[in-house]
């Protein structure tokens, strides 16, 4: 864990690579030893993950490692320049992976605002990969929870991103899920376009219980 007095270098280091290309055409990376420096130490940690076979032991590895990017993060978010930063974006899948979901939406809108993109060896783009990595966590009891509060926040986030039904149906699953005991009809509305997109899911049963539920909860006219 860096001391004090380097997580304040870093911070101030990291707003730099950004700030430098800050004038540059729409699509610059961020540049300077100390993002050269940042790289060097994320390709190490990636070398160490990759020859781990263990899920569970490569979420705890990223969890131990994440608080060494905390402050660069830091610096890039108060710069808020649109700088391409493999880093940041690594940083954040990464968020998810370990359950720091609050986390990684704060980036994610970082690079959703100024259009950035994720690095090349990812196979989704933003927009999708955080909307199918939060859902499917969400309906993952054992990748801890995932708040109703947070899966609405990803969806007012991705709002008209273009993305596959299916991912778009998986998340709406995840909200109706996490909404059925303290608001019913909304859980309804969104497990009804969950189907909708996607006929697939397995919630026909959900939607048939909430159905009787709000039909019962009527009052009944006199």
């Amino acid at each position: 864990m860096p001391s004090p007095a380097q997580q304040h270098r870093q911070r101030i280091a990291a707003a730099m690579s950004q700030t430098v290309v800050a004038d540059a055409d729409h699509g610059a990376v961020a540049a300077g030893s100390a993002y050269a420096l940042m790289l060097a130490k994320l390709a190490e940690d990636k070398r160490v993950l990759k020859n781990i076979q263990s899920i569970a032991q490569k979420i705890e590895v990223k969890r131990q490692r994440l608080p060494e990017y905390a402050a660069w993060i830091d610096g890039v978010l108060q710069a808020d320049q649109p700088v391409q930063d493999d880093v940041f974006a690594t940083v954040m899948v990464w968020r998810i992976d370990t359950g720091d979901i609050d986390g990684a939406l704060v980036m994610a809108t970082h690079m959703l605002t100024h259009n950035l993109k994720l690095p090349e060896h990812y196979q989704r783009d933003l927009a999708t990969l955080v909307v199918e990595e939060i859902a499917e966590r969400a309906g993952n009891a054992d990748s801890g929870n995932v708040t109703a509060s947070q899966l609405l926040q990803v969806g007012q986030l991705t709002n008209g991103r273009d993305m596959p039904d299916e991912v778009r149906a998986k998340l709406h699953k995840a909200i109706g899920l996490a909404l059925r005991d303290a608001s019913p009809a909304q859980a309804l509305d969104h497990l009804q376009r969950a189907l909708q997109l996607n006929a697939r899911l397995g919630i026909k049963t959900e939607i048939t219980k909430l159905q009787k539920q709000l039909a019962l909860s009527k009052p009944v006219a006199t």
